[in-house]
């Protein structure tokens, strides 16, 4: 069992237990207590969530008529798109009918991100999705309607009309 702990054990693992020595099944108390293997659903809910980057899919919080919509490349920087910022996406799903159609090539601008920002009183937002809303090339809205939550930080970034048309703002 001593084998199996130890080929297993992080790096921080093995140096606790290397301090322990062979002295495992002797009369010494030691500072371990449990050692446990993570299982897969811990490994799920840590999953790192990072900047919207390119290849990124996203959902579509208007209604443009699209559903879906993969990021070609960010405008803001090197890393990625944050919260209020502009990228440029392809259509992969539509509805149809609608004012936009497959694989066409949009702007948006990201209302809601899986990674966590920081604000002025300590405290965070983090939403469970990344989501666009679909505007032109001016950062004029292409639908007339937003659905679901938007974080206050849009009106630092100046887009006070997704705000006013928003159902929740966060």
């Amino acid at each position: 069992m001593a084998a199996f702990l130890r080929s297993k054990c992080s790096s921080v693992g093995r140096a606790m237990m290397g301090s322990l020595g062979n002295n495992l099944y002797g009369g010494t108390t030691s500072s371990i207590e449990t050692v446990t293997r993570p299982s897969r659903s811990d490994a799920v809910c840590q999953q790192i969530r990072t900047f919207i980057q390119m290849r990124t899919n996203l959902k579509v919080v208007d209604n443009s008529g699209a559903k879906r919509v993969m990021c070609i490349q960010s405008l803001r920087g090197k890393k990625g798109a944050r919260l209020g910022d502009m990228i440029i996406g392809s259509v992969k799903e539509a509805q149809p009918r609608g004012k936009v159609k497959k694989g066409d090539v949009v702007y948006g601008v990201v209302v809601r991100a899986a990674m966590k920002k920081g604000r002025s009183d300590g405290s965070e937002v983090q939403f469970d999705d990344n989501a666009i809303v679909i505007v032109n090339n001016k950062g004029e809205l292409i639908g007339t309607r937003v659905f679901g939550p938007v974080p206050h930080e849009l009106r630092k970034k100046k887009h006070l009309k997704i705000l006013a048309l928003a159902e929740h703002i966060v």
